[in-house]
């Protein structure tokens, strides 16, 4: 099961009580994956489709319990690509009655992309109609594996407008981008992705997305200081190769006798002890040097023998 799979059914399993908040989460439903027929004879029909199962069953239990109409579904598996199955909830009642109640419906205007502004009136129907956004189209990396990422399709510019605008009454910053014959709506901050989880109510996916995330947050921690101490180390032992080079070159040339005794000092500890950091040299000097000390000696004995310090 995916992310967006365990996601969806947390959601499906919320107990939405409030009649304002259920047309809300229908309205959504329906204006993201549903699809009016007419017949010849006039007859309305409705259906909206999923893949989801858990978001059948919200659509079918908002259409019979809720708004009291003839509601069945079918299932068919795809043949193609991945073969999922395909639910739709089909709906035979009164619906342009149904359609009206949940604002998608104008008397005068005829069918409307967007949503009526009495719909999301409230905050608490402006997060059932982003809740039905995500049971409709929403999907979300897995934030154990893949960079964050949250998002909901639509086809309608109104629509996408529509989910912004609401997204942005919840402080939340959505962007737009268009994909093939669809407008998707996203988010990408993982602090955005928190709050929108928990403004729809998937309080159990925001505690394992919070969870995913400060375990990358440290695992990304420990490789970078990972990172820089094999770094500092690798440059370590490459200085030190270095020195001990040039102090063999000096005294290759006889030159080490003609060095003042700081100097000599140092070339013959760095010979004994080729693999010690510039502290633990400065400690086993007489008197004790500092590792500023000890590096400006060693450098001047890179110059001697190089002619060019490091």
């Amino acid at each position: 099961m995916t992310f967006s799979e365990e996601v969806k059914r947390e959601l499906a399993r919320i107990a939405v009580a409030d009649a304002c908040c259920q047309r809300a989460e229908l309205a959504a439903l329906i204006r993201l994956n549903g699809s009016i027929e007419i017949s010849r004879a006039g007859q309305w029909g409705l259906s909206v489709t999923t893949q989801n199962p858990a978001t059948a069953r919200v659509i079918f239990k908002l259409f019979r319990a809720v708004f009291g109409v003839q509601a069945e579904i079918y299932v068919r598996r795809k043949v193609r690509l991945r073969k999922n199955n395909v639910y739709m909830v089909w709906c035979r009642g009164n619906v342009p009655q149904l359609l009206r109640r949940v604002g998608l419906v104008d008397d005068d205007a005829g069918v409307d992309h967007g949503v009526a502004p009495w719909v999301v009136e409230s905050q608490c129907c402006r997060r059932a109609y982003l809740r039905g956004a995500f049971l409709a189209t929403g999907a979300i990396n897995d934030p154990r594996k893949v960079s964050y990422h949250l998002e909901i399709a639509t086809e309608y510019e109104d629509q996408a407008r529509v989910l912004c605008q609401l997204m942005e009454q919840e402080q939340l910053s959505p962007k737009v981008v268009p994909r093939k014959d669809t407008l998707v709506v996203y988010l990408k901050e993982s602090e955005q992705i928190v709050r929108f989880l928990n403004v729809i109510g998937a309080h159990t996916a925001l505690l394992h997305f919070e969870d995913a995330r400060i375990r990358k947050q440290m695992r990304n921690q420990i490789n970078r200081l990972v990172n820089a101490e094999t770094a500092n180390l690798s440059k370590t032992v490459d200085a030190a190769m270095r020195q001990t080079e040039a102090i063999r070159l000096l005294a290759a040339r006889q030159q080490l006798a003609q060095l003042s005794p700081g100097l000599r000092q140092i070339a013959e500890l760095r010979l004994a002890h080729p693999e010690a950091s510039l502290q633990e040299l400065g400690q086993l000097a007489d008197p004790p040097l500092s590792k500023s000390a000890v590096n400006h000696r060693l450098r001047k004995l890179v110059h001697l023998a190089f002619g060019k310090e490091e």
